[in-house]
């Protein structure tokens, strides 16, 4: 039992053994799967070919140089800035630190003391070779690239069946729009066999028709991982695509030919299924929104309605018959009240002329009494036919009219002997066509009204008919 390790001891053991053969050492590589996080190190691999060294660059060693860490010049022009800030994917540097062994991980590591850089590298070279070759071509214009459809309901997937892309992607799609069909056509998204099985996906999809667009996706990974989506023959099946293509491949930082090229081009592949339907809460502000304008538009069509209506109502009551009667009753009183004030000035004005002849008379004597009595005579005797004449105007004009007012009264026909029959709803009837045997009749009277019901009908021969039965 004492030959059995622990984990510790053998993580240990290989440590001490690595960082005794390797105090010191000088690498070459190009950088890849570079990160910066907040706490100001720097993550990043060395890569030769299928291999890679795994690298950290602490914060504290990160010093600007004054001087070539390979030949030991003293830079004339003052310190260069530390390459821990500026160095880049692609990029080959010459590193110089020490091996050891990060126990969390069980992997060895390079703690970096120094770094140069010495050029881009062949895989960052090969792709800015292309894409500059490919741009020239228009492969990336704008002006040919398509609108992305907006809620679309058939959505062909392009990606890694069991990987982690396709899991957010339709994770996020079920939490958003109105509910699509979703296709997934599943590919590699890494390796040499990645490119050709992508042009032959996109190929089918474009066959087939079927989708709305296509989103090409991929979770983050290395620069060789995702280099499957630099490849010349992935790019053009998306340019020749007669669907829109939607990209989103690796994480934010990660740029590729297939996004340059693609119809649009998302951070992530959750980013893929945002960009492609709406949170679903916009589209209930949306029905909300609709909701308070029709509640608006019923409102304002009410008010509208009821003022026409209360102008409808105000002219009805103007153009009825009380109405008209009320309004002539008015007029009468005013003429009545007129005529009045007229008679009773003339009767004041002759008083007054009268009362002053008999003082008259009475002051000049008995000879003047005489022919101021006779005065009185004559003028009484011309006053008569005037007092006749206006009462007998005023009488007319009453009498007139009472005519007037009786012609309006609608029983007045009634109390002449004459009758008005109505239907069972109460309607007035004007032809016989608007009653039938069997059914209710009133009969409209001047002291009240009969009801009955309808026997025959007998029409007269203006009427075109011949008589069905006698009425009783």
């Amino acid at each position: 039992m004492s030959a059995i390790l622990s984990v510790r001891q053998v993580t240990e053991q290989v440590r001490q053994a690595v960082e005794g053969r390797f105090p010191y050492v000088w690498v070459r590589g190009e950088v890849t799967n570079l990160s910066r996080p907040s706490s100001g190190h720097v993550y990043f691999s060395l890569k030769e070919g299928d291999y890679l060294l795994n690298c950290v660059w602490f914060r504290g060693q990160q010093r600007d140089e004054a001087f070539d860490p390979l030949t030991g010049e003293v830079w004339e022009d003052g310190p260069r800035p530390c390459l821990a800030r500026s160095m880049e994917n692609g990029q080959t540097i010459v590193c110089a630190g020490r091996l050891t062994v990060y126990g969390a991980r069980g992997q060895y590591q390079m703690i970096v003391d120094l770094g140069q850089a010495e050029g881009l590298g062949l895989w960052h070279q090969e792709f800015e070779a292309l894409k500059r070759r490919l741009a020239a071509e228009g492969l990336f214009d704008q002006e040919r690239k398509r609108p992305i459809p907006q809620e679309p309901r058939r959505v062909l997937v392009i990606t890694a069946p069991g990987g982690a892309a396709i899991r957010d992607f339709i994770r996020i799609s079920s939490t958003r729009g109105l509910g699509a069909e979703i296709r997934i056509l599943p590919v590699p998204v890494q390796g040499e066999e990645a490119p050709p099985c992508i042009v032959e996906a996109l190929e089918k999809a474009g066959k087939e028709a079927w989708a709305e667009v296509v989103a090409l996706i991929r979770g983050g990974g290395s620069v060789q991982d995702l280099w499957a989506f630099n490849d010349e023959r992935v790019a053009r099946a998306v340019y020749r695509c007669p669907i829109p293509v939607l990209a989103g491949i690796g994480h934010e930082i990660d740029h590729s030919i297939t996004d340059f090229t693609a119809d649009f081009s998302a951070a992530t592949p959750s980013h893929a299924a945002q960009l492609l339907w709406q949170e679903r809460h916009v589209f209930a502000q949306h029905v909300d929104g609709l909701e308070t304008a029709l509640q608006q538009a019923f409102s304002r069509r009410i008010g509208m309605l009821a003022l026409r209506l209360d102008h409808a109502s105000r002219a009805l009551r103007l153009l009825s018959p009380q109405e008209r009667l009320r309004r002539q009753e008015e007029s009468l009183q005013n003429v009545t009240r007129r005529m009045g004030a007229a008679v009773k000035a003339v009767l004041t004005r002759k008083t007054a002329l009268a009362d002053g002849l008999a003082l008259r008379i009475a002051g000049a004597g008995e000879a003047r009494l005489q022919r101021a009595e006779r005065e009185t005579e004559r003028a009484e005797e011309k006053l008569a036919p005037l007092r006749r004449t206006l009462t007998l105007a005023e009488e007319q004009a009453l009498s007139h009219l009472e005519l007037r007012l009786q012609a309006l009264d609608p029983f007045e026909p009634l109390r002449r002997g004459y009758a008005v029959a109505c239907d069972e709803k109460g309607s007035i009837m004007r032809s016989t066509a608007q009653t039938a045997p069997g059914r209710g009749i009133t009969v409209l009277l001047a002291d009240g009204r009969i009801l009955g019901t309808v026997t025959g009908v007998e029409r007269t021969a203006a009427e075109g008919g011949n008589s069905d039965n006698a009425a009783r």
